[in-house]
């Protein structure tokens, strides 16, 4: 489902290149919850982003479902990555002039879903915010947004569900029932899960647990 090979990622920074991923080869299949940890700086955040397609690599290819990101026009990775691909961010990015039931809606209706107003209730049911769905971000609590953010990411049913830091601006409650959701959806689901994340108990939980540091995978574990 994911592939990376040779990939590797140099910026400038000022007069000097500077490597913050040194060139590596990745296979994530589906339905598998992967968890990425590392210190900060590590290129935790890289990593998704390349796998995203959010950022292009300096070196190698990145494929999903088999077609090759990093060859495709910025029209046909947006499409590939609309359809396939479901993304949460620590700090949530939900446009503050659309409610929560709008968030969730728009993606949809970009994708031309059918019973797109069905499905966006149906999800803001399935994160226990039932009854917010007419609220804007700035009227909701940390916990309700990353639950809204959720819920869009699985808007248009990714087979791949990329989370950075979810759980990061949370408290341990708040933090504790979005990865319960996440962990749902992945079992549910078959969705692939790959979290990057500071926590090592709830890397600890995952299928497999990736660590990276100074731009290096280090340690590789898959349960048994």
């Amino acid at each position: 489902m994911i592939q990376l090979t040779n990939v590797s990622k140099v910026v400038t920074s000022g007069s000097e290149q500077l490597t913050i991923l040194h060139s590596l080869d990745l296979e994530i299949p589906q339905g598998q919850f992967v968890s990425i940890i590392g210190p900060s700086g590590s290129g935790k955040s890289t990593l998704l982003g390349l796998i995203a397609g959010l950022d292009a690599p300096t070196s190698g290819s990145v494929l999903l479902d088999g077609r090759d990101i990093t060859k495709m026009t910025e029209d046909e990775l947006a499409e590939h990555r609309g359809k396939l691909i479901g993304f949460i961010f620590q700090s949530f990015h939900l446009i503050p002039s659309l409610t929560a039931y709008e968030n969730i809606l728009i993606p949809m209706e970009i994708m031309g879903r059918d019973h797109a107003s069905r499905r966006a209730q149906e999800l803001l049911d399935e994160v226990g915010l039932h009854d917010r769905g007419h609220h804007y971000p700035s009227q909701l609590s940390g916990g309700e947004q990353q639950r809204v953010a959720i819920a869009r990411a699985f808007a248009n049913d990714p087979q791949i569900l990329l989370a950075d830091e979810p759980t990061g601006n949370l408290d341990t409650k708040n933090g504790s029932h979005i990865f319960d959701l996440l962990l749902k959806l992945n079992r549910e689901r078959g969705t692939t899960l790959v979290l990057v994340t500071h926590d090592q108990q709830l890397a600890g939980m995952a299928d497999r647990k990736i660590s990276l540091s100074d731009g290096r995978i280090v340690e590789d574990f898959t349960k048994v």
